[in-house]
């Protein structure tokens, strides 16, 4: 009688030599992200990270600092790049949605953790992934000092994966921001999107390939890309520009909120950081809307329901003093961001209003 072949891990459909495969390709990727704070080398069972650094140039002390943790993930927008096979931008979705998070109260973001969850390991496919996390942790000026890779068969269908983030960041209590400062009068500042981020997606979805029946690669005159091109822009990353203001007003306390605009749209975000007694009235004319939002809409939702789930080209908003209203938007203008003026606060209980 034949002796039975005894079973591997490979048989039950996770390739451990697959994963150290990953491990070479991205360790390059990477190192690329690291900064004079992170301690040790890649591939260790976890990362270090100085929160005080003293030398020379990079000199970075706190006096009474606050740690700030956010997680997210890009939701089914990775349905999207499965489908495409384009994978290079919801890495720059999974950084951006924790470090625009964390900013809205004035954090700098550290350092980066990614986790992905697959069917089966492809190492080219997970490597382009990070190489997209990466790029983003670079425009956030942290450092990606680990991640995960779960291979689980039973768990996910062929082809599936998903993606998560987590981010720490820092800032010295003097100086979080939590909108308890807002008071009628106040001004609201918005910068503008880069498409639809990473919110919005199911019903963006069904619109785009269900009701009008389009594919990745169908051309919308009014876009004038690709649908598919369109949808999978990477969320913008506020993080440096934002800061910037921040620094430069080290002393006054001009920036009295903010609020990263994601599901929910303006009316469920802005209202996050209103102190009783307040309310914003946001015009919705002072910025021109985007193309792909207006064909979104013209395929068979209202104008409420748009405002309630897209950021309608709004993705960052700040509530800053009247007085220092338009240096603040020069300061962003001197740097590439188209900043404007969407609104005012007003007394009332808590809302937002989209004129």
């Amino acid at each position: 009688m034949a002796k039975r072949q005894k079973i591997t891990y490979k048989d039950a459909g996770v390739d451990i030599s697959a994963n150290d495969r990953l491990v070479e390709l991205i360790k390059p990727i990477v190192r690329r992200t690291y900064g004079p704070r992170v301690v040790g080398g890649h591939g260790g069972f976890a990362g270090m990270f100085r929160l005080d650094y003293c030398e020379g140039l990079f000199k970075r002390n706190y006096k009474d600092p606050m740690l700030v943790a956010c997680t997210d993930g890009v939701g089914s927008k990775v349905l999207l790049a499965r489908e495409s096979g384009h994978y290079d931008t919801v890495g720059i979705d999974l950084v951006a949605m924790s470090v625009n998070d964390m900013l809205t109260v004035g954090a700098e973001p550290l350092f980066f953790l990614d986790y992905v969850a697959l069917h089966k390991l492809d190492p080219a496919r997970v490597a382009t992934v990070v190489e997209g996390i990466a790029a983003g942790c670079q425009e956030a000026g942290c450092s990606l000092l680990g991640g995960e890779t779960a291979e689980m068969p039973d768990v996910y269908a062929p082809e599936d994966f998903d993606l998560a983030g987590f981010a720490v960041g820092a800032v010295e209590r003097t100086r979080v921001i939590d909108g308890a400062e807002i008071e009628p009068g106040d001004v609201v500042i918005g910068l503008p999107s880069s498409g639809l981020h990473s919110n919005g997606y199911s019903l963006a979805r069904r619109l785009v390939f269900k009701e009008a029946k389009l594919k990745y690669p169908s051309v919308v005159p009014a876009i004038g890309c690709p649908i598919g091109d369109e949808l999978l822009k990477p969320t913008r990353i506020y993080v440096k520009p934002v800061l910037g203001v921040l620094h430069h007003y080290r002393v006054k306390r001009v920036v009295r909120g903010m609020a990263h605009i994601t599901g929910g749209g303006l009316p469920g975000n802005v209202v996050r950081v209103l102190p009783e007694g307040c309310a914003a009235v946001i015009d919705s004319k002072t910025w021109p809307i985007p193309p792909i939002f207006k064909y979104l809409q013209s395929i068979g939702v209202n104008r409420d329901e748009m405002f309630n789930v897209f950021n309608m080209g709004i993705g960052y908003v700040l509530i800053v003093r009247a007085a220092f209203g338009d240096a603040i938007i020069g300061h962003f203008r001197r740097h590439g961001i188209d900043a404007l003026r969407i609104g005012k606060i007003r007394k009332g209980d808590r809302f937002v209003e989209i004129l």
